[in-house]
């Protein structure tokens, strides 16, 4: 059950109290939500393991090492750059015809974008099938519009904090999956020696096993999941088309939902509408938006330099680690992250509140970033030994810092959608413009780090372009206010 948030509809003298207890979660629900936040992490987690070698294998770089970077950071951008183009519609969309169908639609790309994945033998091919997934992919922006549907402000920390459960399986699994099963007649020939389709596409089988897992949460969702907003009387899909795709707001007032999710006492909730563009441009929702799209920036370069760097020779400035040995990091990453934020994050947030944990976790990309040379200094002078391996562990623990800002914003964009119809849209326009950050992020740093490893360049380019991210980071970060209930008593 949502709990009582006015619009710019509701007179001040009608404004409910706050509630005081703490909700339950509606675990009626929410376990499938869990379940939605794995398959964009799933699938992603599969492919980064191997992507160096992809690209190495289908000969892009002509022999040149220094440009694996480079072509993966255009790979993992153009996802980027479709979703970019459609989220906020898809987002937008969901608010008339609810986040179901919209929700089912991007798990079908996931797995049709997986298996031509697989089956990719050029670049062109490898970007395609990420341009698909990318596309139609606004899971991640819709399952946190869904939270924010059947939470309020007293469980959604609890909520965010059973979060790592999916997100703990996804980083685990999918690294796991793509760096142990990518190659397979190479690696297992008593196995897989004689499959001629496994020779000829040797990353198919760990792509087909992902997507194989994300059919059965498609049929899981299809079955299962009950939709959040109500569409009653709402303008059908065909007609928002003809009038211009969300130009205006066409949608009739919203109606108490039948599945008991809306509160049917909440007379605001019954009155409110999707609002259309210009009106969802406030400064809280720019401020939020700033926000979350700079401290995104930093964390999609960093996750996108990490596994070249892994990759990268020592000489080249890197640590010349192999597929598996990189999978099983990533995979223990995500396991260290995933149980330390289902363990501390609601209480951390009781305690602190969620501006001081987004702020300390863009500030802890300085200590990461130094790492790197660090690293790196050490694996040249003594090899690959504990060392250059407590620093890697060091790296991967502050990420954890990093990775509790995600959940930490959520409860700003809430607390920011003039009204709570538009709240699909409001949350649209912030995952937009993190989409482009994620853009940025990955081919930049990317090309950075390659430009970094030519010869006669500035090996520390890339921690220069880093560093400066992150103070930018902090310095947008600064701009929220110390508590979301700030910006909801405003209204």
């Amino acid at each position: 059950m949502i709990a009582p948030q006015n619009d710019e509809e509701t007179s001040l003298l009608q404004r409910p109290e706050q509630p005081t207890a703490k909700t339950p979660l509606p675990w009626n629900q929410f376990w499938i939500l869990l379940l939605l936040e794995m398959p964009d992490f799933l699938s992603s987690r599969t492919l980064i393991p191997f992507i160096p070698q992809l690209i190495r294998d289908i000969g892009v770089t002509h022999g040149d090492e220094s440009q694996v970077g480079h072509y993966a950071g255009i790979l993992q951008s153009s996802y980027y750059a479709a979703h970019t183009l459609t989220i906020f519609h898809w987002s937008q969309l969901s608010d008339h015809i609810g986040r179901k169908p919209v929700i089912l639609t991007a798990l079908l790309a996931i797995v049709i974008s997986m298996l031509s994945f697989g089956l990719s033998k050029s670049f062109f091919g490898l970007v395609v099938s990420r341009i698909v997934c990318g596309a139609f992919d606004p899971s991640d922006s819709m399952v946190k519009s869904m939270l924010m549907d059947i939470t309020d402000a007293t469980n959604m920390p609890k909520a965010y904090s059973y979060i790592p459960v999916s997100l703990m399986i996804g980083n685990t699994v999918g690294p796991l999956i793509g760096g142990s099963l990518s190659r397979p007649a190479d690696r297992f020939p008593d196995i897989f020696g004689r499959s001629e389709l496994l020779k000829t596409y040797p990353y198919l089988l760990p792509c087909s096993i992902s997507a194989f897992f994300i059919s059965i949460i498609w049929l899981v969702t299809y079955v299962c999941l009950k939709e959040s907003v109500s569409t009653t009387g709402k303008t059908p899909l065909w007609e928002l088309i003809k009038k211009g795709f969300f130009g205006q707001s066409y949608s009739k007032p919203r109606q108490p939902s039948s599945n008991g999710i809306f509160d049917p006492a909440n007379p605001g909730e019954v009155q409110s509408k999707p609002l259309p563009l210009r009106a969802l441009l406030t400064s809280k929702v720019l401020s939020v938006t700033a926000s979350y799209t700079t401290m995104g920036l930093f964390h999609m370069a960093f996750n996108s330099v990490l596994p070249v760097f892994y990759a990268t020779p020592i000489e080249l400035g890197g640590l010349s680690l192999d597929p598996p040995r990189i999978g099983v990091l990533l995979a223990a990453s995500g396991i260290i992250h995933g149980v330390f934020q289902l363990l501390f994050y609601a209480r951390l947030h009781d305690r602190f509140g969620a501006r001081a944990i987004f702020i300390t976790g863009v500030s802890s990309g300085v200590p990461i970033v130094i790492l790197f040379p660090v690293t790196n200094a050490l694996a040249r002078a003594y090899g690959i030994g504990m060392a250059v391996w407590l620093c890697v562990v060091v790296q991967l623990t502050l990420k954890t810092s990093l990775v509790l800002c995600s959940p930490s914003i959520i409860s700003f964009i809430r607390a920011a959608a003039p009204n709570r119809a538009s709240l699909g849209a409001t949350n649209g326009i912030v995952m937009l413009a993190a989409a482009v950050g994620r853009i940025i992020g990955p081919a930049s740093a990317a090309s950075f780090f390659s430009y970094s490893l030519q010869e006669g360049h500035d090996a520390w380019s890339i921690y220069y372009f880093f560093i400066a991210i992150v103070f930018l980071a902090v310095g947008t970060a600064l701009w929220l206010p110390r508590d979301p209930s700030v910006w909801e008593d405003s209204q």
